[in-house]
């Protein structure tokens, strides 16, 4: 049994080569995290491991045992929507909404290693992640927006 933590959960999956956002959303059924491309190119599936981001479809348990695994479910606390999630919805930053998780979990690793980051750097940082329905500008203001209530 492969030990990790997952939102705070101790958790143990049966095999070290389980792929990664299969066991989160079929065992755990932490569905957040969605399938996209199953390449790591799109950041549909992007969780943090011990606050970096990571593309789940492209990692296993094995690579992740031992730390600290977060998913979009995880951010939340005490009730209350983690600030990037909420800038998000005040910027109405989704359409179809299929790719946000990934996007918000990327924007949280990014603030957490540059409080006040520039356009640009929101913008290299995010670059990663595709948006199908083209909502790239509201989730610009969004990442900005929660930067600015930090």
């Amino acid at each position: 049994m492969i030990a990790l933590v997952v939102n705070g959960e101790h958790c143990e999956a049966p095999a070290a080569d389980r792929n990664l956002l299969s066991y989160l959303r079929f065992d755990l059924r932490l569905t957040g995290s969605k399938y996209g491309c199953g390449e790591g190119l799109c950041g549909a599936c992007t969780v943090l491991v011990d606050g970096q981001p990571l593309r789940a479809c492209m990692a296993t348990v094995g690579a992740v045992a031992g730390g600290q695994v977060t998913t979009i479910e995880g951010l939340a606390q005490e009730n209350a929507l983690h600030p990037v999630q909420q800038a998000f919805i005040d910027e109405s930053a989704m359409q179809c909404g299929y790719c946000i998780p990934g996007f918000i979990m990327t924007a949280v690793a990014l603030l957490h290693r540059e409080s006040e980051p520039s356009p640009a750097q929101i913008r290299e940082a995010l670059a990663e992640n595709m948006c199908r329905c083209g909502t790239y500008q509201r989730i610009q203001r969004a990442v900005e927006r929660a930067a600015a209530q930090r």
